[in-house]
């Protein structure tokens, strides 16, 4: 139950999107479900183990935290704003829920910010630019984004 509560500090000292230069990693096992690494929250990244928190810290895994990092970059072009980063996201996840009978974890993988994270996670240099590729995803049909998704697997 205190895991919970740990993330109430940290949404009360969120600042706004474009005033976060970097996202620290800390151990938060509550919100993670097994098998995801990371969850950028308000600012900061939850991570499920201290190794993993580690290694978002370090620079062993800098695609990893890059993914990470391009989600920051969506919420600011989100109008600069975490609330409206997240409604969106939970907005595309329930829009996406009705393709987990074709895919397993569709609603996530088809979400468009996470396609655009998945797709640029790799190319260090994305985080030079903004990062709004999610918004062309997010005009595209569920349908047409698995295909996409199955295309790159």
């Amino acid at each position: 139950m205190w895991m919970m509560l740990r993330v109430i500090p940290i949404m009360w000292r969120a600042v706004r999107p474009s005033k976060v230069v970097d996202m620290p990693a800390v151990v938060n096992t509550f919100w993670l479900r097994k098998g995801y690494e990371g969850l950028t929250f308000f600012g900061q990244i939850l991570a499920p183990t201290q190794e993993l928190a580690d290694r978002f810290n370090g620079s062993a895994d800098r695609a990893l935290k890059n993914h990470e990092m391009i989600h920051l970059r969506q919420a600011q072009s989100c109008g600069d704003s975490w609330l409206r980063f997240y409604l969106l996201y939970i907005w595309y996840w329930l829009k996406g829920l009705r393709m987990n009978r074709q895919m397993k974890h569709a609603a996530y993988l088809l979400n468009p910010f996470e396609m655009e994270a998945y797709a640029r996670m790799y190319d260090l240099d994305y985080l030079k630019g903004p990062a709004t590729e999610w918004r062309i995803y997010a005009k595209m049909k569920l349908k047409d984004r698995l295909k996409l998704y199955k295309k790159y697997e």
